[in-house]
């Protein structure tokens, strides 16, 4: 007899199925012999040797190593967590800078903390999925957390228009507007107008009651001096509210085995032991009055065991790459593979129908060789995902499908990640089998998807 819960459960998984959009977590099939235009790994750091060798020597010579004793609040607040906030501090010139054990947490910290009641909360629609839970848990009511259209600073311009008409308390600065966005998106691979946005909420808000919130966790270590983000290279640092910078993406502090040495029984012997070791940690730069808020409110915070050691050891690792000019090197062949990437690809999609495959208009439209930013994530459109990537699979090409609910319906795609280590050759070699699928669409007949009816629940996540 199955119960009220599991005949939900398995209806809306059952849907999920049906349209062929249901996740799964399954035991992963490692081949080295794919090449990765799937991983955030942009900067290789994952595979580079020296800073490996940094690692485990730092490792080596740690008293401490695995856990950190509790959370921030209590035995968890080490002196080696506190120097590495310090020199993030100063390495983003950020008055204070605050670590949580990953975006996700810090995101929902950020929104469910800041916001109260009266305040409105304007979110770009291709903002994190982090940014909606923080919301959702805040005390911002429902009606006062809105979108604007990706990107478009007269969407934002119209909603702050609107919102500062219809509160009085906004007007007389006694509440205010939060705006969230990312300066690098995920699923795109283009970049806010993050200039133009802090213009407009100069020019709506000029109380000071406008709250800009940026997400740097993909343009971190890629983009700006010696790697600090688009907010230092634009100079905006002392008009936006809060930043969030990650390091499990560019910067490679996200996990990985490593066979470490350890003492036992008091040094009678010794063991080879293989860790994971996951660092999908964040840190938030902000004022010493809001870090202080967030040590009092931010639930994430407060109720997690603090970062292993392991982590913290991970992540000043990676700042030293940052810091020796190293990553500013392997930026500039990164940007050097994504020019080369669009110069190869651009030219061959005119001839093909765009459902079959494209790239984003507004990719497109901005991207210019000499003078565009360049980004290393570039979704490939399709209305066939996910036979795309099974043939670039088999072409030895790792790259993955991104659908429904991940991105908006009718936008499917095959998400492709350049990395610095990637060679001319192998983009070659990754277009060439992207358009060799293509031909053989054009040699069938077209089908139509049969719709699907959605369950009651599906409708509410």
């Amino acid at each position: 007899m199955t119960t009220a819960l599991e005949r939900r459960i398995k209806a809306s998984l059952d849907s999920r199925q049906q349209r062929s959009i249901l996740r799964r977590v399954d035991e992963p099939t490692i081949d080295h012999h794919r090449i990765d235009f799937s991983s955030n790994d942009y900067l290789s750091l994952t595979t580079n040797p020296d800073l490996r060798s940094s690692y485990l020597f730092k490792l080596s010579q740690s008293n401490d190593i695995l856990g950190s004793g509790g959370s921030r609040l209590l035995d968890g607040n080490t002196p080696a967590h506190f120097k590495l906030e310090t020199r993030l501090r100063e390495f983003f010139s950020s008055p204070t800078a605050l670590l949580f054990n990953s975006g996700f947490d810090a995101n929902v910290s950020i929104f469910s903390t800041l916001p109260h009641p009266g305040d409105v909360i304007l979110l770009d629609e291709y903002v994190h999925a982090s940014v909606w839970d923080g919301c959702r848990a805040s005390r911002a009511s429902s009606h006062d957390i809105r979108t604007f259209k990706h990107n478009s600073v007269q969407s934002l311009a119209e909603l702050l228009k609107k919102t500062i008409e219809e509160s009085s308390d906004i007007r007389r600065g006694e509440s205010g507007v939060f705006v969230a966005v990312e300066t690098l998106y995920s699923m795109d691979g283009d970049f806010a107008p993050l200039r133009e946005i802090v213009d407009a909420m100069d020019r709506f808000l000029p109380g000071g009651n406008g709250h800009i919130i940026v997400d740097e966790a993909h343009a971190t270590g890629i983009y700006g001096p010696k790697g600090r983000g688009l907010v230092a290279m634009l100079g905006l640092e002392e008009r936006i509210l809060v930043r969030l910078h990650t390091f499990g993406k560019a910067l490679a502090s996200n996990g990985g085995k490593m066979n470490i040495t350890l003492n036992c029984l008091g040094g009678t012997r010794r063991e080879e032991l293989t860790r994971d070791l996951h660092a999908r940690a964040a840190v938030v730069l902000c004022s010493p009055l809001v870090r202080s808020y967030f040590c009092n409110y931010a639930r994430p915070l407060v109720f997690s065991t603090a970062m292993s050691h392991a982590t913290v050891i991970s992540i000043a690792c990676s700042f030293d790459v940052l810091e020796s000019g190293v990553a500013e090197k392997l930026a500039q062949r990164l940007f050097s593979l994504c020019r080369y990437f669009f110069a190869q690809l651009l030219p061959r999609l005119s001839c093909i129908p765009s459902h079959i495959l494209s790239l984003p208009p507004a990719l497109v439209a901005t991207y210019h060789p000499e003078t565009s930013l360049t980004s290393p994530i570039i979704p490939l459109l399709t209305c066939n995902p996910r036979p795309l990537a099974a043939h670039l699979q088999r072409s030895g090409i790792l790259a993955r499908p991104i659908t429904y609910p991940t991105v908006p319906r009718s936008q499917d795609r095959v998400r492709i990640c350049l990395h610095a280590s990637n060679t001319e050759e192998e983009i070659d070699r990754l277009i060439s089998a992207a358009l060799d699928w293509v031909a053989l669409q054009e040699t069938l007949p077209t089908q139509r998807a049969r719709p699907v009816p959605i369950s009651p629940l599906e409708t509410k996540l």
